[in-house]
């Protein structure tokens, strides 16, 4: 049987390699299943809540033109963690003649579909919970919830425990002055665009 590799890792905590991990112990059931490994398909850090991800697309199309028979992964949260799209994966690969085999669950069927993607799509919603009320107690806190405004810096710190602390931002004085100049001008009557426009032609950054 011609069998397909797919892995997968989205967590900041883990490594490109968590995917040759996952491809190692994939290959050695393989070898004892006695299937032959047409390809390895892999998303680095790429969340699994969406099947927007060329691995898998990649996938899907070799899957339908019938390049192998089984398709093999760790577990089936590493397809997908969204129960609508694993379910629709599921369809494609039972359509295209594949097997989906996890070393987690086994032999993939439709009670797997059901279970297995509902317990994931509830883990998917606590971790956005958890995710938000995270981002609201830094912003709580004066520091910055994520990403990095025009105007300040990041501040690279780290706890007692070697922790990198988060939110941390610092006042970029040349930056701050031309948001100053910003206020200062749409104050004055400025419209944005005109004030846009006077920026990009003195070479400001965006």
């Amino acid at each position: 049987m011609k069998v397909a590799l797919y892995a997968r890792y989205s967590s900041d905590n883990q490594r490109d390699a968590s995917i040759e991990d996952q491809f190692r112990i994939c290959r050695g059931y393989a070898d004892t299943q006695g299937w032959t490994i047409v390809d390895s398909y892999s998303d680095r850090a790429i969340s699994g809540a969406s099947l927007i991800r060329p691995g898998i697309q990649d996938l899907i199309a070799d899957a339908n033109s019938g390049r192998f028979q089984i398709l093999l992964t760790e577990a089936m949260d590493r397809l997908s963690r969204d129960q609508e799209d694993i379910a629709g994966l599921f369809k494609r690969m039972s359509f295209a003649g594949v097997k989906i085999v996890t070393l987690s669950e086994g032999e993939i069927n439709h009670l797997h579909i059901g279970l297995t993607g509902t317990m994931n799509a509830l883990y998917l919603k606590e971790l956005a919970n958890k995710t938000r009320r995270g981002l609201r107690g830094r912003v709580e806190l004066g520091k910055s919830g994520g990403g990095l405004c025009y105007g300040y810096d990041v501040v690279k710190q780290r706890d007692s425990h070697g922790e990198p602390i988060c939110g941390e931002r610092a006042v970029n004085d040349d930056q701050a002055q031309i948001v100053r100049r910003i206020f200062r001008d749409y104050a004055d009557g400025k419209s944005p665009k005109a004030i846009a426009l006077s920026l990009n032609a003195e070479g400001h950054r965006g």
